[in-house]
């Protein structure tokens, strides 16, 4: 049943596989929608003179009344260009707050995938790519040339002009200068089909609401890698013109980094310029904007005037009026506070199911699973670039690799890990995602504690210490550590101690703040961590799997290697560096076949090599609602190339009174 259960589950994923590669499909402006008013929204209190009814929230009818906001139709795009979001179930409701909570500003994403408004996104059903903050592109014969449409007076929550000034501004002084710590993604460059040269793309303004985005050589998945790489291909550039050292100087930065609590003037720009939805001062496009300190106990974003969406009769969106962020200090915080209701939608993980379910009536929430195209629910990632060179070799020895594997009993992992409800497999692709390899869920999964200490043996690991633990063939300490950026994994860490020791193993669980746990990756400091890979298309999105940059654990400094050109790092070899060929050779393909051919090769490196270790299947994504909190749908897949619950495109969530 639990396997049934499962497949059915990432069946969904599928859909999103089968986006493929458009290139011969001018987009329509999302305005277009049919209107399906299946509930009016509460009628507004009008405030005096406010003159806009129920088209907008309360507080802003107030605001415009009080002639402190321009009037709605002043502060949307042009009619035709306004963009129409549906919603899930009916028409919604103003008011209210969403309640959640994150462990505070090194948890960025918490609020920054819910809240994030992409230049492309992909559908609620995943088949495709659509226009979102753009309003529509057409793509030449040869895949070479993307022509980009923005909608016509769309503005910045300050009410400053939206236009393809900000796109060529984020473009040629950000992230080309690498302003915000991100080197370019590997979506703006094309590659020569027979020489592997690879050409940075050229963006050129068409007008105040049109630019290009020219390739040397086709890019057929162009527009697939930027709703996944570079969401956000726009800044504020009248606000970044007031910090960046380019406009203003080194030390004018330096001071307005210390006014703001950067003692870094780099950390400065990659907050301002990356993670920019945290800061109350920086303009956004987004639903919401943030009016408090990130750093503080509870961080507030409230409704955005100047939002560019509505519902299908016009009412300007988002229907809630602030996200209201709650700072925890453990995991169990966040679990304890939704059984009181103090939050009112939060993802958990599956270990916390039946405790849930338990309480769901008690809560007065309910219990939604969501889908993902995980490899794993528990499992390491071994890095095969790790600073300490003996452990390095050792890491790199795929005897050792499966000794890990076989020497722990998966049952008694899925059972207390995830409540029974993983499959006990290897970490590998799940059936009916791209890239399935029939028996890759079965390789050395079987529990074979005497093969695991003979394959150690053999590998030279026989000398023992004074406690019992292996040693290095020249009698050195050898301990396996694990850096945590949380304590979610836990339970799972302690199972993994007991099965790890029992082989002589000596491991080590150390945990660390987000921001920190960053800092030691990039600096190569983290030899082991149970981060799971989770793709839907390797071709869509090639982080995890290819050694581009600096991102996943196992690869390490492989990834700094390619992201400086061979500058620092470590360079990839064997099948590592074959995995890179092939993802050079990918992109400069110009069909389907050839894509998914070399896709699909990638994916038998990684099967072969098993840089992750799996010791549960990929479980369902417990999501608890509250009963009063309408629009959010029952079915989704959570995968970071769709934005998680920013898939559910949350302006539309509401609070039924």
């Amino acid at each position: 049943m639990k396997k049934s259960r499962i497949l059915l589950a990432l069946l969904i994923v599928i859909s999103v596989i089968a986006a493929g590669c458009t290139n011969n499909n001018t987009a329509k402006p999302s305005a277009s929608k049919t209107p399906a008013e299946t509930k009016a929204v509460q009628e507004t209190p009008v405030a005096t003179n406010a003159g806009t009814g129920s088209k907008e929230a309360p507080v802003l009818a107030t605001l415009v009344g009080e002639s402190k906001l321009p009037p709605l139709a002043e502060r949307l795009p042009s009619a035709s260009d306004i963009m129409v979001e549906d919603v899930v179930d009916e028409l919604g409701q103003y008011g209210g707050d969403w309640t959640m909570s994150w462990t505070g500003p090194g948890d960025k994403w918490a609020v920054g995938m819910p809240t994030e408004e992409a230049l492309f996104r992909f559908n609620k059903e995943g088949t495709a790519i659509e226009p979102n903050v753009a309003k529509s592109y057409e793509v030449n014969a040869d895949s070479t040339v993307f022509t980009i449409h923005l909608r016509e007076g769309m503005k910045w929550s300050d009410g400053m002009p939206f236009t393809a000034d900000d796109v060529l501004f984020y473009w040629e002084h950000m992230l080309t200068k690498e302003t915000f710590g991100k080197k370019i993604y590997d979506a703006y460059y094309s590659v020569d089909p027979v020489t592997g040269e690879k050409a940075l793309a050229e963006v050129k303004k068409v007008n105040d609401y049109t630019f290009t985005v020219t390739h040397k050589y086709p890019s057929v998945q162009f527009l697939e890698r930027v709703a996944i790489d570079n969401k956000w291909f726009f800044a504020p550039a009248h606000f970044q013109k007031t910090i960046l050292p380019e406009f203003v100087g080194e030390a004018k930065t330096a001071e307005i980094a210390k006014d703001w609590g950067f003692e870094d003037p780099k950390a400065f720009l990659v907050d301002t310029g990356y993670y920019f939805w945290l800061h109350q001062k920086i303009p956004t496009l987004r639903a919401w904007v943030a009016t408090t300190d990130p750093n503080s106990d509870q961080f507030i974003m409230e409704r955005n005037p100047y939002y560019w969406k509505t519902d299908s009769e016009g009412h300007q969106l988002p229907y809630m009026d602030r996200i209201v962020v709650t700072k925890i200090q453990d995991p169990s915080q966040g679990l304890l506070g939704t059984l009181a209701g103090d939050y009112n939608l939060k993802s958990f993980e599956a270990k916390d199911f039946t405790v849930l379910k338990e309480n769901e009536a008690k809560g007065n929430y309910r219990v939604l699973l969501w889908t993902q195209p995980s490899w794993t629910s528990a499992g390491v990632q071994l890095n095969q670039t790790t600073e300490d060179l003996k452990l390095r070799q050792l890491f790199q020895d795929i005897r050792f690799r499966e000794a890990l594997s076989v020497g722990v009993d998966r049952n008694e992992v899925t059972e207390i890990v995830t409540n029974g409800l993983a499959e006990p497999i290897q970490a590998s692709v799940p059936e009916g995602v791209f890239g399935y390899q029939e028996g890759w869920a079965q390789q050395w999964a079987q529990f074979d504690p005497d093969r695991a200490n003979k394959l150690l043996d053999e590998i030279g690991l026989t000398k023992r210490d004074k406690d019992g633990f292996r040693t290095f063939p020249d009698g050195s300490d050898l301990t396996l550590t694990d850096i945590e950026s949380s304590t979610n994994a836990d339970t799972f860490l302690e199972l993994l101690k007991k099965y790890y020791e029992d082989l002589g193993l000596k491991f080590n669980v150390k945990v660390v703040e987000s921001g920190a746990f960053n800092d030691m990756k990039y600096a190569n400091q983290v030899p082991m961590n149970t981060e799971a890979i989770s793709v839907t298309n390797v071709a869509f999105r090639p982080d995890a799997l290819v050694p581009l940059r600096v991102i996943t654990p196992w690869f390490g400094q492989y990834g700094l290697y390619s992201e400086t050109g061979g500058k620092e790092g470590v360079k990839p070899e064997g099948d590592v560096a074959q995995i890179l060929d092939l993802w050079n050779q990918l992109k400069a393909s110009s069909s389907k076949e050839d894509i998914s051919r070399l896709a699909n090769e990638i994916y038998k490196i990684h099967m072969k090599n098993q840089w992750q270790i799996g010791y549960a299947g990929p479980t369902p994504v417990p999501v608890a609602v509250s009963n009063n909190m309408r629009n959010v749908p029952e079915k989704l897949v959570m995968a970071d190339e769709t934005r998680g619950i920013g898939q559910a495109h949350p302006a539309q969530f509401y609070l039924k009174q």
